[in-house]
C-alpha cells in the first residue's frame, strides 16, 4: 500500500505513520513524502501471509506425505488393538500425551528400515527433540506394535546418534521404553559391533552425570532392553504394567527350572521394594507422565547448570512445631516427614525410592525457592539405623546431587549402623562405605542437623563434622556419641553394676550412669568443644537453613586431583 504525506513530513513522523498504517491494515505499507518517486519509509506488518501465487504441492511431495502418513501408523492393526487390552497407548499417542500436538520439535530416522523386505515402520524406534514442561530434551519412544519393540540395526542406529547428540547438546534425554530386546532373528550388523547395541551402555555411561536421563517402563524390558531403565539417574515403571529382568520367564524356567511369572520376577513392586531399581512407580500412563513433570523442575539441563529457582513458598506446617515433634526419648519413634514438612517450601519434597531402604529418605525439595537434596534418617523405620540397602540407597542419591549441582541438607537421628550377621552377609560394611565416600567427595554445599540421636559411624555417613559440611548444626534434642547411653553403660559398667546384690539399688546406679553419660553427649558440650558449629531453636531451623544455603551457594571445594576413586 502507498501512502502519501505532505512535504514538511519529517523522516521520524514519516517512519511512525508507515508503523501505525501496517499494523493497522496488516499489510506492506510505502510512505512517500511529498512528491518523491521513491518511497522514504517502507514498513511491513511482519504477520502478513505470503502472497498467494498458483503453485502447490507437487505429485512428488504428496506421495512423500502419503508415505509418511503410512509409517505413523506403526506396526499391523491387530498389535494396536492389544495395547488397549494392555492399558497402553499407541507410541505416537503416547508422544502425544506427553509433547502435546506442537510440543514435538522434529523426528529422526522415520525412513528407517523403509526398503525392508517386511513392514518395519521406523524400524520400531521412535527418536527427536521435544518440549517438556518448558524443557527441551531428546526423546526416544519403542513402538510395541512392530516386533515387540524391540532393536534391530537400523533402530540402534538411531538410538545411538540421539545418544552421541545429547553429549554435544547439553541437553536431558527422556527415554520411553517398551522393548522386548534385541531382534534375535535380525542380530547380525547390531549387536556386537562397534557401533551396535553395546554401545548404548557406553554412551549411557558418557552421558552419566553430564545430562540428566530418565527412563519410563511401559511393557516387559527384556535382556538388553533392561539394561537401559538401569543405567538412568532415574527410572519410573508403571504398576502391572512395566517389568525389566535380565531374562524372560521362559528362559529363567530354561536354565534354572525356575517357574516364575513377569511381575514376581522384575515387576515395579519388586524393584520398587527389593532391587531398588525403580525410583517411583507410577499408576498409569498420565501418572508416570505427572511424575516426571515433577522431578524435572528440579534439575540442571546438564552438570554445567545450577537447578532453577521458584518462588519461595511457607512450609505446610509451621516450624514453631519441630520440637514437638522431636521425642525427647532417643529411643522413641517418630515420622521425620514431620520435620521435613515444617523446614522446606510447602508441597515440595519429592520423596525418591520411597519403599527401598525405608530406613533413610531421600528426595528434592525447595527450602526458600532454592532446591536441595534431602539425606534423612528415620526413626519410624527400624530405629533409624543404616541397613545395607538404605546406605546403598544414599550413596547413589548423593553421587546423583553432586552431580547436577544439588545442595545436600543431612537431617541426622540414627544408632548408627546395624549390627548382626544378617547384614554382615548383606554387605552392611561394602554399602557403608559407599555412603561415606558419596558423602566426602562430593563438592556441593552440604548442611549436617542433628536432629536427636548421631551415634557410631552414622555421624560420619550424615555428613558430619569431619566431612566438609559447610555447617554442622544441632537442635536441643540432639546427642552425638561413640554409642547410645544403654549400650554405653553395658559396656563399661557391666561387672561393677553385676558386683551389686540389690535389684532396686542396681537400677537406681544405672539410671545415674546413664544421665550422666547423656550429659557428656549433650550437643551443649559438643558445641561448648566447637565440635558443631550452632545450637539452632528448632523453630528457628527453617530460615537458619535458608540463609546458610544462600550464603553458601557459591562455595568451591577442592578434591585431589586424580583419575577417579575406587570405591564404587
Amino acid at each position: 500500500m502507498r501512502v502519501h504525506v505532505a512535504e514538511e513530513t519529517t523522516d521520524e513522523e514519516a517512519s511512525a505513520i508507515a508503523a501505525a498504517v501496517a499494523a493497522h491494515l496488516d499489510q506492506t505499507v510505502e510512505v512517500y513524502v511529498g512528491d518523491a518517486e521513491t518511497p522514504t519509509v517502507t514498513e511491513s506488518s511482519g504477520t502478513e501471509s505470503p502472497p498467494d501465487d498458483d503453485l502447490g504441492p507437487t505429485d512428488r511431495e504428496r506421495e512423500l506425505l502419503e508415505q509418511i502418513a503410512d509409517i505413523e501408523r506403526g506396526g499391523p492393526e491387530k498389535y494396536r488393538e492389544r495395547l488397549g487390552e494392555q492399558g497402553k497407548l499407541f507410541v505416537r499417542d503416547r508422544l502425544e500425551l506427553w509433547f502435546g500436538v506442537e510440543g514435538i520439535g522434529f523426528e529422526d530416522g522415520t525412513f528407517a528400515a523403509f526398503d525392508a523386505d517386511e513392514r518395519l515402520p521406523a524400524d520400531g524406534l521412535l527418536t527427536g527433540a521435544a518440549t517438556f514442561e518448558g524443557r527441551k530434551l531428546h526423546f526416544m519412544a519403542n513402538d510395541f506394535t512392530v516386533k515387540a519393540g524391540s532393536m534391530a540395526e537400523r533402530g540402534v542406529e538411531k538410538f545411538l546418534r540421539m545418544q552421541q547428540r545429547a553429549l554435544k547438546t547439553g541437553r536431558p534425554v527422556l527415554y520411553l521404553m517398551d522393548s522386548s530386546g534385541g531382534r534375535i532373528d535380525q542380530q547380525s550388523g547390531f549387536f556386537a559391533n562397534r557401533e551396535g547395541i553395546g554401545k548404548y551402555y557406553y554412551n549411557h555411561s558418557m552421558l552419566s552425570g553430564r545430562v540428566p536421563q530418565i527412563c519410563v517402563l511401559y511393557g516387559p524390558c527384556i535382556a538388553g532392553a533392561a539394561y537401559t531403565p538401569v543405567f538412568a539417574d532415574f527410572t519410573i515403571m508403571v504398576e502391572g504394567m512395566s517389568a525389566m529382568a535380565i531374562a524372560s520367564p521362559r528362559m529363567v524356567e530354561m536354565v534354572t527350572g525356575e517357574t516364575i511369572d513377569m511381575q514376581e520376577l522384575g515387576g515395579a513392586r519388586m524393584h520398587a521394594t527389593e532391587s531398588g531399581s525403580a525410583d517411583l512407580v507410577a499408576r498409569d500412563e498420565e501418572h508416570a507422565r505427572e511424575l516426571v513433570a515433577e522431578l524435572i523442575q528440579y534439575l540442571p539441563a546438564n552438570s554445567d547448570e545450577t537447578p532453577p529457582r521458584i518462588d519461595p513458598t511457607p512450609p505446610a506446617r509451621s516450624p514453631d512445631g519441630i520440637d514437638s515433634v522431636v521425642p525427647q526419648s532417643p529411643n522413641k519413634g517418630y515420622d521425620m516427614r514431620d520435620v521435613i514438612e515444617r523446614v522446606v517450601d510447602r508441597e515440595s519434597f519429592f520423596e525418591l525410592q520411597p519403599d527401598y531402604g525405608a530406613e533413610i529418605l531421600t528426595g528434592f525439595a525447595h527450602v526458600d525457592g532454592r532446591v536441595i537434596g534431602i539425606v534423612a534418617n528415620q526413626p519410624a523405620q527400624r530405629a533409624g539405623a543404616i541397613f545395607p540397602d538404605a546406605a546403598e540407597k544414599a550413596a547413589g542419591f548423593v553421587w546423583t546431587c553432586d552431580a547436577y549441582n544439588v545442595p545436600l541438607l543431612y537431617l541426622c537421628d540414627t544408632p548408627g549402623f546395624m549390627a548382626g550377621s544378617q547384614v554382615e552377609k548383606e554387605g552392611i560394611l561394602e554399602q557403608g562405605k559407599k555412603m561415606i565416600y558419596a558423602t566426602s567427595a562430593a563438592t556441593v554445599p552440604k548442611q549436617c542437623v542433628v536432629v536427636r540421636k548421631a551415634y557410631g559411624a552414622g555421624i560420619y555417613a550424615m555428613s558430619g563434622p569431619a566431612y566438609d559440611p559447610e555447617s554442622t548444626i544441632a537442635l536441643p534434642s540432639g546427642e552425638i556419641a561413640i554409642m547410645g547411653p544403654e549400650a554405653a553403660v553395658n559396656a563399661v559398667y557391666a561387672n561393677r553394676l553385676a558386683d551389686i546384690d540389690d535389684e532396686e539399688a542396681r537400677a537406681a546406679k544405672e539410671r545415674q550412669l546413664r544421665e550422666e553419660f547423656r550429659e557428656q553427649i549433650d550437643v551443649r558440650r559438643m558445641a561448648s568443644d566447637v565440635v558443631i558449629d550452632e545450637i539452632v531453636p528448632p523453630s528457628a531451623l527453617r530460615e537458619e537453613l535458608a540463609e546458610r544455603f544462600a550464603f553458601y551457594a557459591d562455595v568451591e571445594k577442592q578434591r585431589p586431583s586424580k583419575k577417579h576413586g575406587t570405591v564404587l
